[in-house]
């Protein structure tokens, strides 16, 4: 698939107050192809001078953004829903050569991607409020809820276009002003996600994009600023408490979706088929590049060889290569340092005396590749164990009690996703219930969707991003007490 055609007609500058223009001093960044090294284009490297001047259009143009009509934002969401499905095969073939996942699956990520503007152009006509009493009948209470104000937005590489309308999307219908710092290694799908809604009739100052090589450089002045009210991000558990550090400075609202270290547990019930193909799912998805992937699989000692075999052959079987390439399963890494901790991960557990069953290298050639991995008898205390592979390599485990199994799941710091397979739906249930995540996928591999709240507990953040309560995120709660004649 030849991509040229659609890179040359890509904006590729900083975007704030309604014009695409260069970085201060005419810096810019190079983008890559994970899947042979090559340049595919060169993007805008924002300064701080640069995010300086976005925020301040973000602070100007809110209150004229906040008065607009609930259903004009939402025709905007909703034309640019539409735009995003027209244009689907395009966005796909420029998110597979920045990033590396398959086309198949960028495609999906476009549709998955655009429903968030249709739910939250939905959303937007139903922001509502409550007219109520008090207690001692003297004093009418009226609450409603209005925008918080102007929003920061930063979204990681590994979906690029999905991770932008979660955020972009209750935002708009919230009435919200936004900045917005995309990721390094995959900034053209964000790019293109800013022409859709420049198309769709986006006001100009409401979305404003500084592309750069430092976040640091650009979020800072952002953070320190005092005109934003709330930061959402998505990323590393790390640079999330480093932002919620900054956010207590001026008390802004913040929403984290952060580190995972997902545990996958299969009972001895289970329908072994059913399992299988929820690993492959919970676990190959992106390549394993996902917050929400399988990294520890605990699977009951009774069915552990039957389920380890079937596991291998889907995996083993897998096509490696290039995301453009058609009949592609499993594209590259994102880039070298990404390669060599998923290789670093795999020696640490060998070492320690994990079985590879299939898999276990990095793959010769161009590109950062590493084969479908699936390793038995991992060692509790190997690193792989505590650490988000952020690879396809699916270490497993075995138990023989369910309160062994919920222990093994429930072992981690980490909190956002879990899956468990049984076949019993009230043990499953109570199993559910003990598992110490914010979203559980019973007999599925799959849990990620816009009509339900995304998000995790403990270090894997704060807030839920989709469903019902997405747009509460980025509202605030107003009371007007009118005392009785």
């Amino acid at each position: 698939m030849d991509i040229a055609p659609i890179i040359d007609k890509l904006n590729t500058g900083l975007f704030i107050n309604g014009q695409w223009r260069e970085a201060e001093g005419g810096k810019t960044i190079d983008v890559l192809n994970p899947a042979t090294g090559d340049l595919i284009t060169t993007v805008a490297d924002g300064t701080a001078a640069d995010a300086a001047e976005a925020i301040k259009v973000a602070g100007d143009t809110q209150e004229s953004w906040a008065a607009t009509p609930p259903r004009e934002r939402a025709e905007i969401l909703r034309r640019a829903f539409e735009l995003l499905i027209e244009r689907a095969d395009d966005i796909a073939a420029v998110m597979t050569a920045e990033m590396g996942k398959p086309f198949a699956e960028s495609k999906g990520e476009v549709t998955y991607g655009a429903e968030f503007f249709r739910w939250f152009s939905e959303e937007a006509v139903r922001v509502g409020g409550e007219y109520t009493q008090s207690t001692d009948g003297k004093t009418r209470v009226m609450v409603s809820r209005e925008p918080v104000g102007p929003c920061i937005l930063i979204t990681p590489w590994n979906f690029p276009l999905a991770m932008g309308t979660r955020k972009i999307g209750p935002a708009i219908a919230a009435g919200c002003t936004m900045v917005f710092k995309p990721a390094k290694l995959t900034p053209l799908t964000s790019l293109m996600l800013v022409d859709v809604l420049v198309e769709a009739g986006l006001p100009a100052g409401v979305l404003n994009v500084v592309t750069s090589e430092s976040a640091r450089r650009v979020v800072t002045p952002w953070m320190e600023s005092g005109i934003a009210r709330k930061v959402t991000f998505t990323g590393s558990t790390e640079v999330g408490i480093g932002l919620l550090k900054q956010a207590a400075d001026n008390v802004m609202k913040t929403s984290m979706e952060l580190g995972g270290n997902a545990p996958f547990v299969v009972c001895d019930d289970a329908d072994i088929d059913k399992a299988v193909t929820g690993a492959v799912q919970a676990k190959m998805r992106n390549g394993g590049e996902a917050c929400t992937s399988a990294n520890r699989l605990s699977v009951h000692s009774s069915i552990a060889e039957e389920f380890s075999t079937k596991l291998t052959e889907r995996i083993g079987s897998m096509t490696v290569g290039n995301g453009l390439d058609e009949g592609t399963e499993v594209g590259p890494l994102v880039d070298q340092d990404s390669l060599d901790k998923v290789a670093s991960l795999v020696d640490d557990a060998v070492s320690k005396g994990a079985k590879v069953l299939t898999g276990g290298s990095k793959i010769e050639g161009k590109g950062f590749f590493y084969s479908p991995t699936v390793m038995t008898d991992v060692p509790l205390d190997s690193e792989i164990r505590t650490t988000e592979i952020f690879g396809p390599v699916a270490p497993i485990v075995t138990f023989d009690t369910d309160e062994e199994g919920i222990a093994l799941a429930n072992e981690t710091e980490f909190g956002l996703a879990g899956y468990l397979f049984s076949e019993n739906v009230e043990r499953a249930l109570n199993l559910a219930d003990k598992m110490q995540v914010g979203m559980v996928g019973l007999n599925t591999g799959l849990v990620s969707n816009p009509a339900a709240p995304f998000g995790g507990v403990k270090k894997s953040g704060l807030g839920r991003e989709g469903g019902s309560v997405g747009i509460e995120e980025f509202l605030e709660v107003k009371y007007v007490a009118l005392p009785r004649a």
